[in-house]
């Protein structure tokens, strides 16, 4: 059942417009510089970034120049493109995206890694390595490896091959990976011999369930991101990176009986389910045509979900196929995670493309009251050269210390950085792998956070020229 926009505006003026609804972590603040005014304005930025018992502290440079962290923390590099090589002998994949972790046999944790390679092998130094009977498209260069993690050793392997542009994903509740491809490259483009921008299954604990890969063409061909399940209801969310215009977010409803479990999904037909985009709209039942305009931390939009007329676009983009009035955008909308409850959604930054500018929000969906509410709010950064403020969110984890976790993909600096429940901001690790030159510095984005299983490990990417890294150290349950 939807909820309508009347139901909503009703529920919005019981409630104190709607802020009252607000999902389970309560309305995280913004980092510096931020659009609207929250929880931490009047405080100084020592204090929104790590100081008063927040964070962990300042970051201390590292002599290696990889990764600059708090003190008592080190890390450990995992995979390495064109160092470290795979069980067959043939080395490491680059551009190293997004990642999960599961619990592997005797301890082990494994880690389902994307490598975002579009375009035809020849394009890269290190493409997906095309193992027998893992390969999609003999002619694309992406896909994702599997990573076993012990104490004293770690084996990679092949999950996937032959995929385009395996950019973000997500875990499943039954213990696999969904790689998501950010493409819409079809047969005869770029030089690919099928057609791209599916979802693909891969279980990292069985590697005869991989072979013979099949796009979840349920689950519809456009410039996929993330996707997350809900665990109750069944329902798949998944985001799109695009523009001209913008992109959407959708939910799968899975048809009648349907029963999910590994493996299942890729037994689906093409038009299993129904596929639909999100609409929103505001306390008086206004429609909000995109995301940008939310412009406080604490806003909340009712959503209602509209069907996609052609979900394989075969003739048009899924998401050309809604005309401005029918359909609510948002720019970049790039990780997802699932926790508390609902969905977790990130929209990386808004710019001229963008009814209002930012650099970067976070939302939560949460499907029991079909809300969309506003918990990150970055505003744009004056100085992305300077190591200071946050921009660019990107991938994201729940952490079990309290909040989030969010890989940067800004501008100049990046990092990994916290948001707690109440709405500080705090330094993890800031890139100091310079891939530019002295005289013009550039450092990658970070992808692929998550944490090990036990809670103990915090995993993360540098994405150029890929290099899978372990942090640990002094954790804590992060305050207020």
């Amino acid at each position: 059942m939807s909820l309508t926009r009347r139901d909503f505006a009703r529920t919005s003026a019981i409630t104190g417009a709607g802020v009252a609804l607000a999902g389970s972590v309560g309305a995280l603040a913004s980092a510096p510089g931020a659009l609207a005014a929250t929880e931490t304005d009047g405080t100084d930025t020592a204090s929104a970034h790590g100081h008063h018992g927040v964070g962990y502290g300042p970051l201390l440079p590292d002599p290696d120049g990889i990764l600059a962290l708090p003190a008592g923390f080190t890390y450990r590099v995992i995979t390495h493109s064109g160092r470290t090589t795979l069980e067959s002998g043939e080395p490491t994949p680059s551009n190293h995206d997004g990642t999960a972790a599961f619990p592997g046999p005797r301890g082990a944790t494994l880690l389902v890694n994307n490598h975002e390679l579009k375009g035809p092998r020849t394009d890269w130094a290190y493409p997906v390595p095309l193992t027998e009977g893992l390969v999609y498209d003999p002619a694309a260069s992406g896909g994702c490896t599997v990573v076993e993690v012990r104490r004293d050793h770690v084996a990679e392997w092949v999950g996937i091959a032959g995929t385009s542009t395996n950019c973000a994903g997500g875990s499943t509740p039954w213990g696999t990976w969904l790689t998501c491809e950010e493409t819409e490259d079809k047969a005869g483009q770029h030089g690919m011999t099928k057609d791209h921008g599916y979802v693909f299954e891969v279980d990292p604990a069985d590697r005869r369930a991989n072979r013979d890969p099949r796009p979840v063409k349920a689950l519809g061909r456009y410039t996929h991101e993330a996707v997350v399940v809900d665990p109750r209801r069944g329902h798949l969310y998944l985001t799109e990176d695009a523009s001209g215009p913008n992109g959407l977010l959708y939910r799968w409803t899975p048809p009648a009986g349907f029963r999910h479990g590994r493996g299942r999904l890729r037994t689906l037909a093409d038009d299993a389910g129904v596929l639909q985009a999100f609409r929103c709209f505001d306390s008086g039942g206004r429609f909000v045509d995109d995301l940008s305009r939310a412009t406080r931390t604490g806003t909340v939009y009712g959503v209602d979900w509209v069907d996609v007329p052609d979900r394989d676009a075969r003739t048009s983009s899924v998401r050309k196929q809604f005309t401005d009035g029918q359909v609510t955008r948002a720019r970049k909308l790039e990780g997802m995670w699932w926790g508390d409850g609902g969905a977790y959604v990130v929209s990386s930054y808004a710019r001229a493309e963008s009814p209002v500018q930012h650099d970067g929000q976070v939302w939560f969906y949460d499907p029991a009251r079909r809300t969309l509410t506003l918990k990150v709010l970055l505003g744009v950064n004056p100085d992305p050269s300077a190591d200071g403020a946050f921009d660019g969110p990107d991938n994201i984890t729940v952490s079990p210390y309290g909040g989030l976790v969010v890989a940067e993909d800004g501008e100049g600096v990046q990092h990994l950085f916290g948001a707690t429940d109440g709405g500080r901001t705090y330094p993890i690790a800031r890139n100091e792998l310079n891939i530019g030159t002295a005289e013009a510095p550039e450092y990658s984005e970070f992808t692929g956070v998550t944490f090990s299983p036990d809670g103990k490990t915090l995993f993360a990417n540098i994405q150029e020229p890929g290099v899978m890294l372990a942090i640990t150290g002094p954790w804590k349950r992060q305050k207020r």
